[in-house]
Order: structure tokens, then C-alpha cells, then sequence
């Protein structure tokens, strides 16, 4: 019955899922798949949104990853909510607030009001985030079953990765860039028809009430702290800065605080004490950061290097997502004979060449090394965020499972944001640095030349010939510099986690993915 409501905590006898579960785990993926297309159509349509809204670079990036931050700073708050009202509720709300939000960002008239509207989009999608993995550690008892729904899961993501760029492409081609955010729209509406319907809900009956004052430290800990890492980026060390990381430091500090001491705390901390558990959140988080910072370089080559229209960039970019889906399907099938930790190892080498190739694009080559690249990298990461995901949720205990799936959600988000930020700025400072000396010594607009690649693509239009063609040389010089450090960095933190797994991991024999509960 659709107004049944079971407990959080699963039973300890495995249940094997049938029918509705099955079309119920469908319709969860159809919550995922927006949140991967609103991404990556993001990034095809940073070029229009450059030429059209005249973003500073740091408001771009703000457009871009003000979503991620919003989704960090609430998905405990939200997970939490929906211990109280129900996962399947929240879930719903959050379609609803979704869709909305995405007709009114498509036609926003400036890059502040576009921020705004995406950090909507973010509040939206924090009450998504979290019922989607509970639900699936819920109504997945069978361990295999259960693997094999969350490798689903992680495909969803890499479908509306295909789904995205395809579709945004076309749209792009033919229509203004706030577009992209209507691809969302009849996809929530389907949630909001198939949910009630297939959907069971999950509320848990002896949760305490929501602590409001944990939710503000949590958000003012993370908006603090990353727009301190923002303005470092863009302006240099200063006052302005400084404050915000005082301030975030003691937010975040006031929260540890009050979830040590209170009855019932929003993050159990407790759940750190877990080896398995903090090595695999690490991981992911790292994986995450990974795979994000070097998406929004890919998607800028192809089109504001290479010259590429967003269609073809869109079909650039559509291997790579086939590869995120083959990999996080193969991943419980190669994980019941081999060890959890040699499977994360080998991919994260296997990404490490990915991103090593990276360092060797160029201005004058086409799009088959970037192409090979990508796909390489997903390869190598797609197993990792399954198993490391069931890692997470299963080395707890299973009356956890609900704060574990929101920390889970919550790293994953705040390493895609991160990665989109921090690798974001690196080669943003390299790009700026290198046209400080390689423009021309009489050229008007340097300002806005060096503010994002997009602004030098779109003011080198309106020069003669002889300056065109030597802003657009610098600037995609510069950008492919940029590239090439960020993807080194890239590297070594991808062989950073293939040691980091094989050296903590190793424990968790094939076909176990609870990690030991906490084993050590």
C-alpha cells in the first residue's frame, strides 16, 4: 500500500525485492538523471552564458558551483527532515521545487539572478539527494541485489550525462542558453506521477526533532569557507577572506560541538570512529573532486578551443558517459572475485592515465585525445563510486544506514563542488597569469580578456583581424596551460586514492561490500 510507512532500519533477514521495487529504483534514477543533466548542460552552455549574461569569473563559477555548495550545506539538514516527514514526501517536494525553480532560472535576465535561481535549485535538489540512496539501502535488503541497484543508482547519474549533453546540444543549436534548464521540467513532472505510486515510504518512527541551529552551522560552515576560497582565488589574501574563514572555522567547530553533546544529533560523529567508513568517504570525496574539475575543462576545450559546436561537443562528451555506465555496471559483477580495494586501485590507475593524457592536449589537435581521455578517466572511476558508496552505508550499522546515506550524499557533493572550485581557480589563476605578458601592448578590453576564456572568445569578435587572431591564440594558449596543470594535480590525487585503497581496504574479501562494520 502506497501510505504504508516502514522503518528506517532494516530487518536482519535479507528480503529479496520484487517488481515494485525494481520500477520503484526507476523512478529514483529519474531524480539522479536530472541532477547529472542540470550539470553537465551547465557546462555546454557556459559559452552562451559568457556571451550573453557577461558573467565576471567569478560570478561563472559561482553559476556553476553554487549548486553543489547549497546541495553540501543542507543534505544532513534535509536527510534529517526526511527521517521525520518521510523519504518519499521529501522526495516529492523536492521534484516539485525542482521543476519550478528550473522554468524560472531559463529565463534569467542577469548572472546574480541566475546564481540565486541555482542556489534554489540546490535547496531542491538537497531534498532529493538524500531519499534516493536511502530508499535504495531500504528497499534493497539482498546484498547483491542491493549492489546491483546501487550500481543503477550510479548510472543514472552517467545517463543524464549522455542524456544531457545530447540533448542540451540540440537545444543550444537552436534555442537561447536557459533552455537546458527545461530538459528538467517533464522529468520531475514523471516523478511526481510515477512516485506516489511505486514508491513505498520510509520514515523513522524514533527519530528526534529537527535541530535547527545544527542546519544554520552547518550552512554557514560551508558558504563561509568556499566563498573564502573563492575570493583567494580571484583577489589574493585579504581581509575580506580572512573574516570568512574565522567565521567558518568556528561555525563548523560550534557544529561538532552541538553533535557531540546533544541527544540526538544530526550527524552522528560516532560513525567516524569506522576505518572502513572514513577510508571509503575519503575516496569518494577525492574521486568526485576528480572527475568534476576535469569535466568543466573538457567541455570549455571542445568548444571555446576546438571551435566546436554544442552539439558535436555534446557528442564528444557522450563516450565518456557510456563508460561511467559500462563501469558501474561491470562493478559488482568483478567485485564478487575480486577485492573491493585492488578493483578501486586498478581503476584509479586506469584514471590516472585518463587525466595523464590531458596534460598533452593542445590548441592546433582534434578532439580524439580529449575523447580517449575522458573515457579512460570513466572507466577508471565509475566502479569506484559504486563500491565505494556501499562501503560507506554498509560498514555501518544498519540502524544507521539513513545518516550514513546522508553522509555519503553529503561528500559526494561537496567533493564535485570542490573539485569544480579548487581546480576550477587553479587554472583560472594560470590562464590569467600567462596573458599578463602574451596579449598585444595596445589592445583595448584586457579586462574582460582575462576574466574567463568564453569573454576572450566573445570580445575578440568585435576586433580587426590582425587582434582577433592574437587574442585567440593567447587565450586558448593560456587556457591549455591551465588544462595541463589542473590535470597533473588531477593525477596524483587519482594515484593518491589507488594507494589510499589498496592500503586500507585490503581487509574486505570479494562479494562483501559492509566493510566489516567499522573494522579497523
Amino acid at each position: 500500500m502506497d501510505s504504508t510507512v516502514i522503518s528506517a532500519a532494516p530487518p536482519a533477514r535479507s528480503e529479496r525485492a520484487g517488481r515494485r521495487e525494481w520500477i520503484g529504483l526507476a523512478v529514483l534514477a529519474l531524480a539522479c538523471l536530472v541532477y547529472a543533466m542540470d550539470l553537465t548542460v551547465l557546462h555546454l552552455a557556459v559559452p552562451q552564458i559568457s556571451a550573453t549574461l557577461h558573467p565576471t569569473s567569478s560570478e561563472l563559477l559561482w553559476i556553476i558551483d553554487v549548486y553543489g555548495f547549497m546541495l553540501a550545506g543542507l543534505l544532513i539538514t534535509m536527510g534529517t527532515l526526511g527521517d521525520r516527514i518521510g523519504r518519499r514526501r521529501l522526495l516529492l517536494i523536492g521534484g516539485a521545487l525542482f521543476g519550478a525553480v528550473s522554468i524560472v532560472a531559463a529565463f534569467s535576465p542577469t548572472a546574480e539572478f541566475l546564481i540565486a535561481c541555482r542556489a534554489l535549485l540546490g535547496v531542491a535538489g538537497a531534498t532529493i539527494a538524500p531519499s534516493t540512496l536511502s530508499l535504495i539501502f531500504n528497499m534493497f535488503r539482498d546484498p547483491r541485489q542491493r549492489s546491483l541497484a546501487v550500481g543503477t543508482w550510479v548510472s543514472a547519474f552517467s545517463a543524464g550525462g549522455v542524456v544531457g549533453p545530447l540533448l542540451g546540444g540540440v537545444l543550444l543549436e537552436h534555442f537561447w542558453w536557459g533552455s537546458v534548464f527545461l530538459l528538467a521540467v517533464p522529468v520531475m513532472a514523471l516523478l511526481l506521477v510515477l512516485g506516489p505510486k511505486v514508491l513505498p515510504e520510509f520514515r523513522d518512527p524514533d527519530a528526534g526533532r529537527l535541530d535547527l541551529t545544527s542546519a544554520a552551522l552547518s550552512v554557514v560552515t560551508m558558504i563561509s569557507l568556499v566563498l573564502a576560497m573563492k575570493k583567494v582565488a580571484q583577489d589574493g589574501v585579504g581581509t575580506l577572506p580572512l573574516v570568512a574563514v574565522l567565521i567558518g572555522l568556528a561555525a563548523g567547530a560550534l557544529f561538532v560541538r552541538r553533535q557531540l553533546t546533544r541527544p540526538d544529533p544530526m550527524l552522528d560523529l560516532s560513525l567516524f570512529r569506522l576505518g572502513a567508513f572514513r577510508t571509503s568517504l575519503g575516496i569518494n570525496v577525492i574521486a568526485i573532486f576528480v572527475a568534476f574539475g576535469y569535466f568543466l575543462f573538457v567541455a570549455q576545450y571542445f568548444q571555446l578551443v576546438l571551435d566546436m559546436s554544442p552539439l558535436r561537443a555534446g557528442i564528444a562528451m557522450a563516450p565518456s558517459s557510456v563508460g561511467f555506465i559500462i563501469g558501474s555496471q561491470a562493478a559488482p559483477h568483478i567485485v564478487r572475485v575480486l577485492r573491493p580495494a585492488y578493483l578501486i586501485g586498478a581503476g584509479m590507475v586506469l584514471a590516472a592515465v585518463g587525466l595523464a593524457l590531458l596534460t598533452q592536449l593542445s590548441v592546433t589537435g582534434g578532439p580524439a585525445l580529449a575523447v580517449t581521455a575522458s573515457l579512460l578517466i570513466a572507466l577508471g572511476l565509475a566502479p569506484v563510486f559504486g563500491i565505494t558508496t556501499e562501503l560507506i552505508v554498509g560498514s555501518a550499522p544498519p540502524e544507521q544506514a539513513g545518516a550514513a546515506s546522508g553522509v555519503s550524499e553529503t561528500g559526494a557533493e561537496l567533493g564535485g563542488a570542490l573539485g569544480i572550485s579548487i581546480l576550477g581557480s587553479i587554472g583560472l589563476a594560470i590562464y590569467r597569469s600567462d596573458l599578463a605578458d602574451s596579449l598585444p601592448s595596445d589592445l583595448p578590453h584586457t579586462t574582460a580578456i582575462r576574466d574567463t576564456l568564453g569573454e576572450a572568445v566573445q570580445t575578440a569578435t568585435t576586433l580587426p583581424d590582425n587582434l582577433q587572431s592574437a587574442v585567440l591564440s593567447a587565450a586558448r594558449t593560456a587556457f591549455i596551460h591551465g588544462v595541463h596543470i589542473t590535470a597533473a594535480v588531477a593525477t596524483l590525487g587519482a594515484l593518491l586514492i589507488g594507494i589510499l585503497a589498496v592500503a586500507h581496504l585490503r581487509h574486505v574479501p570479494p562479494g562483501e561490500l559492509s566493510g566489516g562494520h567499522g573494522h579497523d
